[in-house]
């Protein structure tokens, strides 16, 4: 058994990216509170995905991808600054489908958990996916046939590749990542996703949301790793209290 604590949006509709072109799929992301048994058992599981389409097929319009997270394994991440992670802690009202007093109090830990750390899981996730693009790394990434037919390549994996750059840049820069992004940083993504770039000026995007990437960095006045110890205080306080509250229930 698993209470939900926090459940949103957090595919391109929620940062403002989303086109009418029948490839959008709908994200979601839950975090929930695990009773003792899915915790410690003997068959203990921190992770949980459902598709709308079979493992290994590609998600369409119209089809949900849900992915829940203990809260354990969902701090370990976010505390690593892993950039999907996070987007849970700052998607606006009207995308949060499920919310409970431990979930408001989970998105209040936001300063806490965000620090300089999360400059490494951006900047690593940028090149590796920048190298799938080219080819560098594997086979080209071409899962979108019908995007490579039109333009030349897979437009909404390299605009996906650019928003990880800009959206790291604001969250070294401020803390918080903007959700829809920031004018600016949307009207730029979009033009890399509908084809307004060919392959060699995308990857010349991507290179420069690099840099600003490193830039923002290098003058992050963010912490310099997150407040781990308060966290996990949080985490062991919320755990106790929910099985605390499931005992006295059932006895």
């Amino acid at each position: 058994m698993k209470t939900t604590i926090l459940e949103a949006v957090v595919g391109s509709t929620v940062h403002g990216t989303a086109v009418n072109d029948g490839l959008e799929d709908l994200d979601l992301m839950a975090v929930v509170v695990e009773d003792q048994k899915t915790f410690a058992g003997f068959n203990a599981a921190d992770t949980w995905v459902s598709r709308t389409k079979p493992v290994g097929v590609r998600s369409e319009a119209g089809d949900v991808d849900h992915v829940a997270y203990g809260l354990r394994k969902y701090l370990s991440l976010a505390l690593k600054g892993n950039p999907s992670i996070l987007l849970a802690l700052f998607v606006p009202g009207e995308h949060v489908r499920e919310i409970t007093l431990y979930g408001h109090a989970l998105r209040a830990l936001a300063p806490q958990i965000v620090s300089k750390q999360a400059y490494m899981p951006f900047r690593g996730y940028m090149r590796q996916q920048h190298e799938r693009l080219l080819g560098l790394r594997g086979q080209r990434n071409i899962t979108r046939p019908e995007l490579v037919d039109k333009y030349g390549y897979d437009t909404k994996y390299a605009g996906h590749v650019v928003r990880l750059g800009l959206q790291g840049e604001e969250l070294l820069q401020t803390g918080r990542i903007s959700l829809p992004m920031r004018d600016a940083d949307r009207q730029l993504v979009l033009k890399v996703r509908t084809g307004g770039f060919s392959l060699a000026e995308a990857s010349t995007q991507i290179i420069d949301a690099e840099r600003r990437l490193d830039a923002a960095y290098a003058a992050s006045t963010l912490p310099d790793r997150p407040n781990s110890e308060l966290v996990e205080r949080w985490m062991l306080k919320t755990y106790l209290q929910h099985w605390s509250e499931e005992w006295r229930i059932g006895g």
